[in-house]
């Protein structure tokens, strides 16, 4: 009499990447963990700022411009140079680096939640809730983005948090979009039904039920969306509408040095170099996200 042995599937080899955790697929891609070490980077630069330059982002140096009253270029006493007003380029930068973090979270985070709110409730409930909702959205998409973020920034005294409200009122359309057509599709599956028919109510549908499907979506839109709200809050300092002088934002940086682009190219290079790195790691990281969290990418990659 033979024995018949199937192999155990938590030892198979072929189950060890099903078991892997997130974080784990995550981290075994290396564009996603340069992004991550690019973003770390500039956390602790913005948050240990005053401990790794001995200036002040607001301090004008008696040495920080030449005789001519032209900015001193980058040196061993002002590694990045000086801006036009005799002020550590590299310090501004490290100070901005702090605008763009809390405007970039906070602006993003109410634009997901404001996203969210209506695309799921918008996609579950359908009907005349669902329409009235999402021709509102219909009717935000309308705009170009930029000039409705201008438009409100200059209606409102701006300022770090105004921004913030203002990006953000201009940027959940998209998140509600996608959501309202997720949550439409899962609304119509059989496990909805079935809990409809044994008496659940909405509000268990909705935060046992459909919420825990999106988080995936969520977490990618929240990432991908902090590059988005870092771009367009440097375009509206840069404009003249975003965060004000003295207090630093890389788009700012850019405006105020802007005449000395031939002669000091450094002072419109490096803050330009932060925006588009700090963007690009936001990316780099959200592409990832959504390889490794959508299912029905995994076998692609």
């Amino acid at each position: 009499m033979s024995i018949v042995t199937t192999p155990d599937p938590a030892n198979s080899d072929t189950a060890r990447p099903e078991r892997q955790g997130a974080l784990a697929r995550l981290l075994q891609r290396r564009l996603a963990v340069f992004g991550f070490a690019l973003i770390l980077l500039t956390v602790l630069g913005a948050v240990f700022a005053p401990w790794l330059t001995p200036y002040s982002p607001y301090d004008q140096m008696f040495d920080g411009l030449t005789i001519e009253g032209a900015p001193m270029p980058p040196s061993s006493t002002f590694l990045l140079g000086t801006d036009l007003l005799g002020r550590d380029l590299l310090t501004r930068i490290l100070y901005g680096a702090r605008t763009s973090l809390i405007i970039g979270v906070a602006a993003n985070g109410m634009a997901l939640i404001i996203g969210t709110l209506i695309g799921v409730t918008a996609g579950y409930f359908r009907g005349w809730v669902g329409g009235m909702l999402m021709r509102m959205t219909d009717l935000m998409m309308a705009f170009p983005a930029l000039l409705l973020a201008i438009c409100l920034a200059a209606i409102f005294q701006p300022s770090l948090w105004i921004v913030a409200m203002v990006i953000a009122t201009v940027n959940w359309v998209q998140t509600a979009r996608v959501l309202y057509s997720e949550t439409s599709s899962l609304a119509e599956r059989e496990f909805i039904a079935a809990e409809r028919t044994l008496g659940a109510g909405h509000m268990r549908i909705l935060f046992k039920h459909i919420l825990p499907h999106l988080v995936p979506t969520i977490i990618v839109w929240g990432t991908l969306g902090i590059s988005t709200t870092v771009l367009l809050e440097a375009t509206l300092s840069f404009l003249g509408v975003g965060v004000q002088p003295p207090v630093a934002s890389w788009g700012n940086i850019i405006f105020e040095n802007q005449t000395y682009f031939q002669a000091a190219p450094w002072l419109v290079f490096f803050p330009s170099l932060a925006i588009v790195v700090l963007a690009l790691a936001f990316n780099l990281v959200g592409d990832a996200l959504r390889d490794v969290l959508d299912p029905t990418q995994r076998g692609r990659n």
